[in-house]
């Protein structure tokens, strides 16, 4: 068995170009359009604080919790913990809502 020789073939390799297209090919229209219903979490962000566990569990009924933005500041739009913009609290009917100010480009989100 020592003088077994097993020889396998290689499939060719790629350039870079050529990887580059084959991956473009797999992201078509059609594509994204599967992705479409996909659900995803979106979260209004008014502020935040730090606080210590004493003060937390103090917190009551009533009680107000400051956070670190003024009113009428802007909030943070998220999608899946990623910020993708900034809006203004609106209400509508009754209900709160965010109206869009911002878009967050992908530069921006490495700094925030």
């Amino acid at each position: 068995m020592d003088n077994v020789k097993v020889e396998t073939e290689e499939p060719p390799a790629e350039s870079a170009g050529e990887k580059h297209t084959a991956r473009a090919d797999v992201f078509n229209q059609s594509n994204i359009e599967l992705l479409l219903d996909v659900a995803m979490r979106v979260t209004v962000e008014l502020g935040r604080t730090r606080m210590k566990l004493a003060q937390i569990l103090e917190l009551q009924a009533g009680s107000v919790i400051e956070l670190d933005r003024l009113a009428g500041d802007p909030v943070d739009i998220l999608v899946n913990d990623h910020m993708v913009a900034r809006g203004e609290v609106v209400v509508v009917e009754d209900k709160f809502g965010v109206r869009i100010i911002e878009l967050i480009s992908g530069g921006e989100k490495a700094r925030v």
